[in-house]
């Protein structure tokens, strides 16, 4: 019992420190992570599905995406980019009364963005690609942001396919229903089946006190 009741505390305390740990590197990076408001406008950035005004299926469809300095923009506007990271994001109307999803000015917490399309070293050059749209990507709106990051990896600008408001040059897309149905089922199997384990260290663990009690008695 002593053992057990031992290497559970121990798996208590492990999880809380590593809880503290990432906790402590979220706070302490904030001072260097910027604002959405503060990240110039630089980059011009292009999203158009090659099958035109249809509505896009996960694994099949692909978009053509460009990216590249902004003509407008100022002299060595570009001389601290060193990658630009491409992210796939939600309009505005995906992201109605789903919290999980919704913008923050604050990049940490925001939540506009969550899909990675690509990372790549910044090249003066025009960049381009051909993106077959993700497997997970669910139903929804999206449009496309690129992020120029300086040397420590922070956002220094950005450019995105739509406008400030987020409501041009916007595709769909409609999840493959029993992809994300598996998926929805393992996730709920996995956590049934830790509360489960839980529960049967705990009779298992209450059972041999018992026994051991008796056997001293």
């Amino acid at each position: 019992m002593a053992l057990h009741t031992l290497f559970f505390v121990s798996l208590l305390i492990f999880s809380l420190a590593g809880s503290i740990l990432v906790f402590t590197l979220i706070d302490s990076s904030r001072g260097a992570t910027k604002l959405f408001s503060d990240l110039q406008n630089s980059l011009e950035v292009t999203a158009k599905p090659i099958r035109d005004g249809v509505v896009l299926e996960p694994g099949k469809d692909m978009v053509r995406i460009t990216w590249k300095l902004k003509s407008s923009a100022k002299v060595d506007a570009d001389a601290a980019f060193k990658t630009v990271e491409v992210k796939l994001c939600y309009a505005p109307i995906s992201q109605d009364d789903r919290p999980w999803r919704m913008t923050h000015n604050e990049l940490y917490k925001d939540k506009t963005c969550p899909y990675k399309i690509v990372s790549k070293p910044y090249d003066k050059i025009p960049q381009s690609l051909n993106w077959t749209l993700d497997l997970d990507i669910p139903t929804g709106t999206y449009f496309v942001r690129a992020y120029a990051k300086d040397a420590k990896g922070h956002e220094v600008a950005y450019g995105q396919s739509t406008d400030a408001e987020k409501t041009t040059n916007l595709f769909s897309v409609e999840a493959i229903s029993g992809c994300h149905l598996l998926l929805d089922i393992a996730s709920m199997f996995f956590s049934v089946f830790s509360v489960v384990s839980l529960f049967v260290f705990f009779v298992k663990a209450k059972k041999n006190s018992r026994v051991r009690t008796q056997e001293v008695s």
